[in-house]
């Protein structure tokens, strides 16, 4: 593997204490004892339950070939004889190195952030910009304080599109990550409600979504949803910041990058965009109105920085949902089979419209039902009973007719829907592994929705578990 940073440029950006033989070059980072490659440098960060400096043997005897750590915590590594570069912080040092990487690079850097849909544009934009050169983005939703200081250090020298992924659940977050990251063009793709409990209303989310304006490059582009009801908020947030470039996407008409139209089915969605003097017809290899959305702002951002639309757009038409974002399986059972999507990953008010949505678009086998899953969404504060009870209205829009739910703020949503529904309801989601895993039949298609911490992966891992995927036949959609 190519060198991302040598020993010496480390110890220079990092302002570190090289001890013993340190090697030329390392060939990535980790701060993760246990997936930690060969060749890779190890930062020991101190995180909120563990330290990695106590696990720094450890890290070692996965092959890390350099361990950076706290000047005081080197006692406790006792006879440790490893290569080391020494630091007053290791977090800090590690921030440096992201803001060392992102000096050193020529690359266009894309920001993503918005209360739903970061990641999946993220992809999108990696997907799209790959024909067009070497593209860095994050692994999974490195969107925080330290996942984005760590996708930075992680920027090869010789990228040419970097795609960063902001995300906070409080005022003043976005800001420093954003003049970390000083973004060439920053996305914002929608607001909502999520995390509504740590704000007072939709439209403080809304201002601090807008702190990404703070780290834009001069001369930078903003890409904006024209269809969402706080656009207005955001362009004069971006004008006032001085920036000049605001692009608009949507099915708005004065917006600059328009969703003409939208034809959803079942496995994928066909949609066409109109910019400039062309109209496109986009294939999009995933079901939902939410991803053709989505795609409408990658679309702007690859026209904007130049990149090839005909690639981009063929690009699209093998987009594959990810792991708990959609991500479909296909499994045995009682010689037929049923189809689970996988939305386990994190739920808001949005997010849960969006996949009713998609598992109204679902098509069951002969006898088959649709079957909601859905968990609380948290950190909703005092807006909770309103926002879980008012999930009922697109459920019985979208005809869903069996809705199986856990978690206490789930009961609002219960005694929201009619006798006409068919609703099952527990307090933990134990419970209701068991009683999913027991009542799907042939035929069914169920989706399964909560945000994180309410575990609802258990579900589908335990789904995975007892029924077999059709040989080579599952797909991810």
């Amino acid at each position: 593997m190519s060198t991302l940073w040598t020993s010496r440029e480390m110890v220079a950006a990092m302002g570190g204490r090289p001890i013993g033989n340190l090697p030329s070059g390392i060939t990535g980072i980790s701060i993760d004892s246990r997936s930690v490659s060969p060749g890779e440098a190890f930062f020991a960060i101190k995180g909120d339950r563990v330290d990695g400096h106590d696990y720094a043997t450890f890290a070692i005897a996965n092959g890390a070939s350099l361990l950076v750590v706290n000047e005081s915590k080197l006692p406790a590594l006792g006879r440790l004889t490893a290569p080391m570069i020494v630091v007053d912080d290791v977090f800090a040092a590690l921030q440096k190195l992201g803001l060392a990487a992102r000096e050193r690079t020529s690359a266009t850097v894309i920001a993503v952030t918005g209360s739903v849909g970061k990641t999946t544009t993220k992809e999108m934009l990696r997907l799209t910009l790959e024909p067009s050169g070497k593209v860095h983005a994050a692994v999974a939703s490195l969107n925080n304080h330290w996942g984005v200081p760590l996708t930075l250090a992680r920027m090869p020298a010789d990228t040419r599109y970097g795609v960063f992924e902001l995300g906070m659940n409080h005022l003043g977050e976005i800001g420093p990550l954003s003049r970390m990251v000083r973004p060439d063009v920053a996305i914002i793709t929608t607001i909502a409600p999520a995390h509504l409990g740590n704000f007072s209303s939709v439209e403080e989310i809304a201002e601090a979504k807008a702190e990404i304006f703070e780290g834009l490059a001069t001369g930078g582009d903003v890409i904006l949803n024209r269809d969402n009801p706080h656009y207005e908020q955001l362009e004069a947030a971006a004008y006032a910041a001085g920036i000049e470039n605001v692009h608009s996407f949507g099915q708005h008409a004065k917006a600059d990058f328009r969703l003409a139209e939208f034809d959803g089915a079942a496995e994928q969605s066909t949609l066409w965009a109109s910019f400039g003097a062309e109209t496109y017809e986009v294939t999009i290899g995933a079901p939902g109105r939410h991803l053709a959305e989505n795609a409408m702002a990658v679309l702007a951002a690859v026209a904007l920085v130049g990149a090839d639309i005909d690639a981009a757009i063929e690009a699209l038409g093998h987009l594959s949902a990810v792991k708990g974002r959609g991500a479909r399986h296909r499994l045995m059972l009682n010689g037929g089979g049923f189809t689970l999507i996988d939305e386990s990953y994190n739920a808001n008010p949005a997010s849960m419209r969006a996949a009713i949505a998609v598992l109204a678009a679902a098509q069951p086998d002969a006898g088959g039902r649709r079957i909601a899953v859905l968990g609380d969404m948290l950190e909703m504060g005092a807006f909770a009973p309103t926002v879980h009870a008012e999930l009922s209205g697109p459920l019985l829009s979208a005809g869903i007719e069996h809705v199986w739910l856990a978690g206490p703020e789930m009961a609002a949503l219960r005694e929201a829907l009619p006798e006409t529904v068919n609703v099952v309801h527990f307090e933990r989601t134990d419970d209701l592994v068991a009683f999913v895993v027991s009542q799907i039949q042939t035929g069914d298609v169920v989706m399964v929705k909560s945000s994180l911490g309410i575990g609802f992966g258990k579900i589908v891992a335990a789904l995975l578990d007892k029924y077999p995927s059709f040989p080579d036949t599952e797909r991810q959609f």
